[in-house]
């Protein structure tokens, strides 16, 4: 057992979930099956708790786990150097205001009595100020968050996904995510077809399997309808950070 050399550290309701499950078919990634939460969580009860939690590799196999909270923990960038400062960081992003309302979806779920969408997305309605302090759209603002990462890490050692590309082309982000690993090109289109009830792109095989494989029932919930002013007001806020956002990654993710 390893400590992982590459980490999904983010986000949220970016694509975590499915990018990990289409990495698993490489013969040369072995995943931590649970989220660890270590860096944020679990941090005191240290390396050797953590490196349990690993599965067994064999020479030349990576060892990864994803915990998409990390993104936006303070304390996880330092805590990621302290343990290694060649971890290879991956995030995987998507349009902040479409990951709100799926973040807000996933919460709906589980307690069908919180407020609305609308009366959560601002401080005040009639000011129109956007309440920043709650966490669904606090985590969108991708630009702040990666400020504290590059305190430590060096823009070339983290790897961004773009979630949407994902879905419309996912052996073209696994071409990147391969090549960011340093692993052979192995994942490619015939790995994936794509399913249209769900309206996104599944394993022809999952790991270890021989059955097509889709990612759970609790993936691709259909979201509620959320009242368009307030979807551009969203968009109105996120514009500047994601500008710079794509100024500091070099990369235009067209969320705009």
């Amino acid at each position: 057992k390893r400590l992982p050399q590459a980490i999904i550290v983010g986000v949220k309701k970016g694509g975590t979930r499915a990018l990990l499950e289409f990495l698993r078919v490489h013969p040369d990634v072995r995943a931590a099956g649970a989220e660890p939460h270590f860096f944020d969580r679990n941090y005191e009860r240290g390396l050797a708790w953590y490196r349990d939690l690993m599965p067994r590799t064999l020479e030349g196999q990576i060892t990864m786990e994803k915990t998409p909270s990390y993104f936006v923990t303070k304390e996880a960038p330092a805590r990621i150097s302290s343990m290694s400062k060649g971890t290879k960081l991956i995030v995987v992003v998507r349009d902040p205001v479409t990951r709100a309302i799926s973040d807000y979806t996933q919460t709906l779920s589980k307690k069908p009595d919180i407020p609305t969408f609308e009366s959560l997305t601002f401080k005040n309605r009639t000011t129109g100020l956007i309440d920043t302090s709650w966490s669904a759209i606090q985590i969108g603002i991708y630009a702040k968050h990666l400020e504290n990462w590059l305190l430590y890490f060096p823009i070339g050692q983290i790897l961004f996904v773009s979630g949407e590309r994902l879905i419309s082309d996912p052996a073209g982000e696994l071409g990147r995510v391969q090549d960011f690993l340093g692993l052979k090109r192995i994942i490619t289109d015939k790995h994936f077809y794509f399913n249209k009830t769900k309206g996104f792109p599944c394993l022809k095989k999952a790991e270890g399997s021989s059955k097509p494989h889709c990612l759970g029932k609790t993936k691709g919930r259909t979201h509620p309808d959320i009242d368009q002013e307030v979807v551009q007001r969203l968009r109105d806020f996120y514009r500047p950070f994601n500008m710079k956002f794509y100024q500091m990654t070099g990369q235009d993710f067209g969320w705009d």
